[in-house]
């Protein structure tokens, strides 16, 4: 059996449309139809079946989307407690006033980071040592209920498309 693609099936479709729809054709009226009826019915099942197979992959990318954010909680509840246990070592070696402990697997050792600077008033900081950052955002909302409002924004227009619903 030769099975075509949808592509295919809808290239033949429109060419045995434009054929048959032709005012210059002697073909009944009901020949059209049949051949009309016959290739898109070939035309639906097709596309019924293609849309069968993309909803197979969609379940199959929401599973992997799960998974990934159960296995990236799971990664930040271990990070966070490693962090726990690394913080609780410190802690105690400090109280005990022990720097060094040293196996043959590893070496814990307390050291200084390096110095930070902590703002405690931004006001009181001189201006040579302020950035001004300069940020804006288009707002499209406004911009396209203004343009359905009859004004014109330049560099802009409106534009609709069309999308597939799968119900």
């Amino acid at each position: 059996m030769n099975r075509l693609s949808l592509y295919e099936l809808s290239a033949n479709y429109l060419e045995a449309l434009d054929f048959l729809t032709d005012p210059e054709s002697d073909l009944p009226i009901e020949s059209v139809n049949d051949t009309l009826e016959a290739l898109g019915g070939e035309l639906e099942d097709k596309a019924i079946n293609v849309a069968k197979f993309f909803r197979n992959m969609e379940a199959t990318a929401d599973a992997i989307k799960t998974a990934e954010a159960n296995m990236a909680k799971r990664r930040k509840a271990l990070e966070n407690r490693v962090q726990w246990l690394k913080n609780y070592i410190k802690g105690n070696m400090e109280v005990c006033g022990i720097s060094n402990i040293e196996c043959p697997h590893f070496k814990l050792s307390i050291q200084k980071n390096p110095a930070i600077v902590n703002v405690l008033d931004e006001d009181a900081i001189p201006a040579q040592f302020k950035e001004a950052i300069i940020s804006w955002k288009i707002d499209k909302a406004a911009i396209k209920d203004a343009i359905k409002s009859g004004s014109v924004v330049p560099g802009t227009e409106l534009i609709s498309g069309t999308r597939l619903s799968v119900k």
